[in-house]
């Protein structure tokens, strides 16, 4: 039982990993392709968890150790998956504000030329960066 906790476990491992390397990179498409496979790790981890628990054992000498160190790296890559995935999402919703506010009409203010004759206002600059 124990096994199959630990091997579930190193399979999320990865899956996280894999997700937090590609929003480390900002490229939010890899990483919403690896979600799907996250979930299902995550899944498969806590359907591992559950039946350990039910079988009530506990681990001993190096089955114990290698499920601390595991345990330890998980929670470590669910803090940086955390704190990336709030990143990405705070990005993309500075983005699609941005992108908003660009396509809102607006009036334009008005200021003076020499001679008191009314100019229309320089529109602010607007700079926007993608990765394909």
């Amino acid at each position: 039982m124990m096994d199959t906790l630990i091997l579930a476990g190193q399979r999320l491992a990865e899956a996280l990993r894999a997700e937090n390397e590609a929003l480390a990179a900002l490229d939010l498409s890899r990483a919403a392709r690896l979600a799907t496979g996250k979930i299902a790790a995550s899944d498969a981890f806590a359907a591992a968890y559950a039946a350990q628990a039910r079988h009530g054992s506990a681990a001993t000498g190096p089955v114990r150790d290698a499920a601390a160190i595991l345990a330890r790296r998980l929670e470590e890559l669910g803090t940086e998956n955390r704190r990336l995935l709030e990143r990405a999402v705070a990005l993309q919703s500075r983005v699609i504000e941005t992108i908003a506010g660009a396509a809102l009409p607006r009036t334009q203010p008005q200021g003076y030329a020499p001679a008191g004759r009314a100019v229309a206002a320089r529109p602010p600059a607007l700079a926007v960066s993608a990765r394909a």
